[in-house]
């Protein structure tokens, strides 16, 4: 089994003894007036403002799977995103699928997968993560058959 760790950001890719890779990327959260601009179920925006956020959230995503030089072309995967807030406050990690959403369709406008139909991904599975200095969510895919 091998992998490479970029150790400044945490960022892992994974082959195991089956041929399946697994990628983990951290994405930054974007940023507005030195708050996190996370997608929240309990939010009640105006539909501008969600619409705002979420393209900042595609993009990001988007643009740490180019950094990286993710795979196009996977046919299917399986996705866990860890959320990894700046405090130690509780929250429902389940009221942030908007967040995970939007990353995955950033992930689809790079090419990782063709769709994020059923019949292309499972998941996403989400989860809490560590705290961090800096807020954001570390993404898992892993390839599946």
């Amino acid at each position: 089994m091998g992998q490479q760790v970029n150790e400044l950001s945490m960022d892992r890719v994974t082959t195991s003894n089956d041929k399946m890779t697994e990628y983990e990327l951290f994405v930054t959260a974007p940023h507005e007036g030195g708050k996190p601009l996370w997608i929240n179920a309990n939010q009640r925006q105006h539909w501008a403002v969600k619409a705002k956020n979420t393209k900042l959230w595609r993009q990001a995503t988007a643009l740490r799977a180019r950094q990286m030089k993710l795979p196009t072309g996977l046919k299917r995967a399986h996705i866990t995103v860890h959320v990894h807030k700046s405090n130690r406050r509780t929250y429902d990690v389940h009221n942030l699928y908007g967040t995970a959403k939007a990353a995955i369709d950033g992930l689809i406008d790079y090419g990782v997968l063709p769709d994020d139909t059923n019949a292309h991904l499972t998941g996403p599975d989400m989860r809490e993560g560590d705290p961090r200095p800096i807020a954001g969510i570390t993404i898992t895919i892993k390839e599946t058959t």
